[in-house]
């Protein structure tokens, strides 16, 4: 679907709106205040662009959070970004999105990560050569180290409450998709209780699919400030600390393993300080091991590290 009415300069402003609405919130949590690294890449390389790299650590309530802003333009898209469009391999692009994880100290408090990004690219040749591509993409995911259903439920429906406006099916649709495409194959293992997921999305025309994001990118604080502000004085021991340093080595083997946008910036030459600022502060590998049974630890595997309809609605 080319298309030329969206303005790159208004999904710009969204975005780095939205990015300074999320930092100033959780600055104003956390009471350490996020640093903020603008970087810009001049023209005449593989890849130019700017951005904003935002980034609280040993905070009381992030011992690491990010939330990056990027513009990029590039000669060619890289293989990752091609998978489902062979047609524009090759084809010069334009991207930009946010990205966040935060990664709380309290391991009550579940890890959450967002993107919302637009990408256009230009193809050669075929019926569109010559007119930009637009395409959207996100989704925001939970990954908690002690599950809880009451804190699952609530994330769940704020990712429905923000979908609902642009169409029943897309909820059950993102849902099932996020569940598929966080999952840790080399494990058989979910990463956390999903969300919604979403990509190469252009079905309801460029304004329609761009207000879509802003909903899925205003729900953000919505679906997991609350269970943030729930669980971050649930006591806690260094029990607790190891089995969530433990379940970070599965988040850390997701990105640099599965995840798309982490091969799309490195393949495309983006900037490796902004790109691996997802990676948790600390984590651990062990041998083999497994949870005890009935304990709190077995129950996250059991009870959540698996796909489940937690609205109700079908999937």
């Amino acid at each position: 679907m080319a298309d030329t009415a969206l303005s790159n300069d208004t999904v710009r402003a969204y975005l780095l709106g939205l990015q300074e609405h999320i930092c100033s919130t959780l600055q104003a949590q956390d009471g350490h205040a996020f640093i903020s690294d603008a970087w810009e890449r001049p023209p005449g390389g593989k890849l130019e662009g700017k951005g904003i790299t935002r980034l609280v650590e040993g905070g009381e309530l992030l011992e690491r959070g990010g939330c990056a802003f990027s513009q990029v333009r590039g000669t060619a898209l890289p293989p990752s970004a091609t998978q489902h469009r062979p047609e524009l391999a090759g084809a010069p692009f334009e991207a930009m999105g946010v990205s966040l994880v935060f990664h709380p100290r309290n391991p009550h408090v579940p890890t959450v990560h967002m993107n919302v990004r637009m990408l256009s690219a230009t193809p050669s040749q075929g019926p569109n050569a010559g007119v930009p591509v637009r395409w959207f993409g996100g989704g925001m995911d939970l990954t908690p180290y002690y599950g809880v259903e009451e804190d699952a439920v609530h994330f769940h429906q704020a990712c429905q409450d923000a979908l609902a406006p642009h169409g029943a099916a897309l909820y059950p649709r993102f849902k099932r998709w996020c569940d598929e495409y966080f999952f840790l194959k080399h494990r058989n293992e979910p990463r956390g209780i999903g969300g919604i997921f979403f990509d190469d999305f252009a079905e309801l025309g460029p304004d329609g699919s761009f207000a879509m994001l802003r909903d899925v990118g205003d729900a953000l604080l919505k679906g997991w400030l609350p269970i943030a502000q729930r669980r971050r004085d649930t006591p806690y021991g260094e029990r607790e600390r190891d089995f969530q340093r433990y379940r970070r080595g599965r988040y850390v083997e997701f990105n640099l393993v599965w995840d798309r946008g982490t091969l799309f910036g490195l393949q495309s030459g983006g900037r490796t300080e902004s790109i691996l600022m997802s990676m948790p502060p600390q984590a651990d590998w062990r041998y083999q091991w497994s949870p005890e049974p009935g304990t709190a630890e077995a129950r996250l595997y059991s009870d959540f590290l698996r796909p489940r309809d937690w609205l109700g609605v079908g999937e």
